[in-house]
């Protein structure tokens, strides 16, 4: 079976090479501003609704957003971008910082407006988008600073992302001087191009325009598959780049690669709530997977994927590795039962769970090949809760864990086992080697394992404990152990 037409364990172990991919990022950076609120009634003084706002919040946007997908996945990034000398430009740096990544790269220049957008959104729905900004060229101190801190990440760098708002970063031959010093360093680039000169672009690997875009670039159709691929090979060979990734909104995307059949990607999502950076989720998600030595078709499948989740959350919206896995077995988990979830659906359980005052309780482990030690910890962990989640490692971190010959069952039949069990209410399936993320993220009431660990010994153990959280060491079944069992069966 190809990965195309389903193969999700072998993607997920691509997912696995996110983690530690170095990136260079560079692109237009701004503020993202959220007002939401509630629409009960329409203004006396015009014909608009009036909204009673309930919350603000401001996130990384633009280029930034890009960054955000960039570290959620676990690249290791070098970001950079410009902002003014003013407030929104400090609070901007203040939250790259935050994110998590240096902001040594983020230029402050004199005259320079920070962009800002305001976002104004009822019932999930936006209202109004209101936009500050200054659309101007960077000065040659700016550019200077930027070209030589870029010069210098690139050398320890596995890819190259350019994200191309049209705020004046990239304008001129700015694209084309970054990109030949990724040439120079021999780093693929992957862009997200914007405007109508895309010959600024040549050299680059990937390219992912939107319909509108591919449209305005090369001035013919793209109504039709046959249109956009016709529309894709003109500007490949015009701008001599490797590959053509059209985005097409609700439905899905066409890959066009240099000497290959075009690749057309059917859209992922089930529900779409606001589509509003979901192109840099496509980018980042893109940029990780070829920084992890993926081909670019398989990029382009997971990019297709990334886009279905993100396009499901509000707001710019970010996607976890836990949350791709789970949108690569979306299939496998609605044919098989309801408990198996991705992250964000059991942390909604959760919210749903402790509102009726239920104990919360979680244990983590491969259980490959199921055993009566393995039926007894669950049964042990369930009468501690009213509620029992369980983390299970994935294929990929089986592997790291036990050997590449483990797990003997792949993580979907581990899963389907595990949710058959009438002690088990959810099975989250994750990435890393230990589950850290899924307590922080759970906060479970008690954290259960086998005795033959030491208190201080259980992973997270320490985190559960210091918001309150209980330890159990659940009693062991002598003789039970799935290496044992398979090293019987060698035998």
């Amino acid at each position: 079976m190809s990965k195309e037409t389903g193969d999700a364990p072998a993607f997920a172990a691509e997912v696995e090479s996110f983690r530690g991919a170095r990136v260079v990022c560079v692109g237009d950076v701004m503020l993202d501003r959220f007002v939401y609120g509630d629409v009960e009634r329409v203004s006396p003084e015009a014909p608009i609704p009036v909204l009673h706002v309930c919350r603000e919040t401001t996130v990384l946007g633009g280029a930034g957003n890009v960054l955000r997908n960039l570290l959620a996945y676990g690249a290791e990034v070098r970001f950079f971008s410009v902002v003014g000398n003013d407030a929104a430009g400090n609070e901007l740096r203040e939250l790259v910082h935050a994110s998590g990544s240096a902001n040594d790269g983020v230029v402050i220049e004199e005259g320079r407006r920070t962009t800002i957008k305001n976002r104004f959104v009822a019932a999930s729905q936006q209202l109004l988008r209101a936009d500050h900004e200054t659309l101007v060229s960077l000065g040659d101190l700016a550019r200077g600073k930027l070209l030589g801190g870029i010069e210098e990440a690139l050398q320890a760098a596995d890819v190259l992302l350019l994200s191309d708002y049209g705020k004046g970063l990239l304008v001129g031959d700015m694209a084309k001087r970054i990109l030949d010093l990724a040439k120079k360093a021999k780093v693929p680039v992957v862009i997200d191009p914007k405007g109508f000169d895309y010959d600024r672009y040549r050299g680059a690997t990937l390219l992912t325009p939107n319909l509108r875009e591919l449209h305005e670039a090369t001035l013919l159709p793209v109504a039709t598959d046959e249109e956009i691929v016709a529309a894709a090979e003109k500007l490949l060979k015009a701008v001599g780049v490797n590959a053509i990734l059209v985005t097409r909104s609700a439905a899905g995307m066409t890959l066009v690669t240099k000497g290959k059949e075009a690749l057309h990607l059917s859209a992922r999502a089930r529900e779409v709530f606001d589509v509003s950076g979901a192109g840099d989720t496509v980018l980042a998600t893109l940029a990780t997977a070829l920084a992890g030595g993926a081909s670019i078709s398989d990029a382009a499948y997971l990019a297709n994927v990334a886009a279905g989740i993100v396009v499901g959350k509000v707001g710019t919206a970010v996607v976890h590795p836990d949350d791709l896995v789970a949108g690569l077995h979306e299939r496998d988990l609605l044919e098989s039962a309801d408990a198996c979830v991705s992250l964000e659906q059991a942390n909604d359980a959760v919210a749903r769970w402790r509102r009726q005052g239920f104990r919360i309780g979680f244990t983590n482990g491969c259980f490959d090949l199921l055993h009566p030690g393995h039926v007894a910890l669950l049964r042990q962990a369930k009468a501690a809760c009213d509620r029992l989640i369980i983390g299970l490692n994935s294929d990929a971190s089986v592997a790291r864990l036990k050997g590449p010959e483990r797990p003997v069952q792949a993580e979907m039949a581990r899963a389907t086992v595990l949710a058959s069990i009438a002690d088990v209410d959810l099975v989250v399936i994750f990435t890393e080697d230990t589950p850290v993320r899924l307590l922080k993220a759970l906060r479970p009431d008690v954290l259960v394992k086998g005795a033959d660990y030491r208190e201080d010994e259980v992973v997270g153990g320490d985190f559960v404990k210091s918001y309150g959280g209980q330890i159990l060491l659940a009693e062991i079944v002598p003789g039970q152990s799935t290496s044992a069992t398979i090293t019987r069966i060698a035998k």
